[in-house]
């Protein structure tokens, strides 16, 4: 009785949380993004698979418990991509973004940024979420090569762009203090990766507001293909890159200068790196989620809102649509 007061039986394919909280979506991409996952054998991975595959198939051994059941579907979705089958490639699993993201995140902060060092994290940072999108993409439908390429060229102008047109004013503001330049300075990869992420899902999804995107009825038939069920997919998604650098590239500038006027650190200043690297990665650990779980994955809008043909299609009154992350 405890047991299932505390595991839901479990549902295959479904989340083991409340996807209608802002809290179940939470626990739900915590579970996402966990970095154990990483180091998952091939062996206990293909355990994970055959348990879920007899679990299907009505063959599952006795004794098997629902707790077992969702972390075994936890490893499946945290490795295989849902669509193609395929393990995912470790460093652009959701499960790596903070392990193998952090040291990108802290070279874009470090201080005394000079135009090459910031065209070269940039650049770096640009390509490390380019292959995170790609890998994670929608694959339900063939992305053109020639789109992924744009995508990624366009986030890396952009960003690289930004980032050195703001350091060159910082540079010619002559009336700041050395100290309030140095804090602005530390700000700019912000609106640099803020405004990089954007035009990156733009470019990279602009296939879907042309073609649309499939919209769900109640029991996950596919009624159509909607472009304004894209536009909106598309619209939460860029919001979510906004929010998710923010605190990440905002918080850990704020903290450090604080920080740095330590007189023991000021006596102590190899210890800076090391500090700097442990806010960056703990800052990063807790955006992730919290920034994912806005929006639920399967999000929902009303067919009255959708195109006629929709509406045509199908007697429910609202439908759903894979949002994407």
């Amino acid at each position: 009785m405890a047991e299932s007061a505390a595991c839901p039986a479990f549902q295959l394919g479904r989340p083991r949380y409340d996807q209608g909280s802002f809290f179940g979506r939470l626990r739900h991409f915590v579970d996402i993004i966990d970095p154990s996952t990483l180091f998952v054998s091939e062996k206990r991975l293909n355990e994970c698979i055959k348990l879920l595959d007899d679990y299907k198939h009505g063959s599952l051994p006795p004794g098997v418990s629902d707790v077992q059941l969702w972390e075994a579907q936890k490893i499946k979705q945290a490795i295989i991509h849902p669509d193609t089958g395929e393990k995912i490639f470790m460093p652009f699993r959701m499960s790596g973004y903070v392990p193998f993201g952090t040291p990108i995140v802290i070279g874009l902060l470090l201080p005394n940024q000079t135009v090459v060092s910031t065209i070269i994290w940039q650049w770096l940072n640009q390509s490390h979420n380019a292959c995170v999108n790609y890998a994670n993409r929608n694959a339900t439908k063939p992305t053109p090569t020639s789109k992924f390429i744009q995508g990624y060229a366009g986030a890396v102008t952009s960003a690289v762009s930004i980032a050195v047109g703001l350091n060159v004013l910082i540079q010619k503001a002559n009336k700041l203090s050395p100290a309030t330049r140095m804090i602005i300075q530390r700000l700019v990869p912000f609106p640099a990766v803020a405004s990089a992420n954007i035009c990156n899902v733009g470019l990279m999804r602009h296939n879907e507001l042309s073609e649309g995107i499939d919209v769900l009825d109640n029991n996950g038939n596919i009624v159509g293909s909607s472009r304004i069920a894209a536009r909106h997919a598309i619209m939460e998604t860029a919001f979510t890159r906004v929010v998710l650098p923010m605190p990440i590239f905002v918080l850990p500038p704020i903290i450090m200068s604080y920080l740095e006027r330590l007189r023991f650190l000021q006596s102590n200043r190899r210890l800076l790196l090391p500090i700097h690297s442990v806010v960056c990665l703990v800052t990063f650990g807790l955006s992730l989620p919290v920034a994912i779980s806005l929006f639920p994955q399967m999000s929902q809008i009303e067919v009255s809102c959708l195109e006629p043909e929709i509406a045509m299609a199908t007697d429910c009154k609202v439908v759903t649509y894979n949002k994407g992350l």
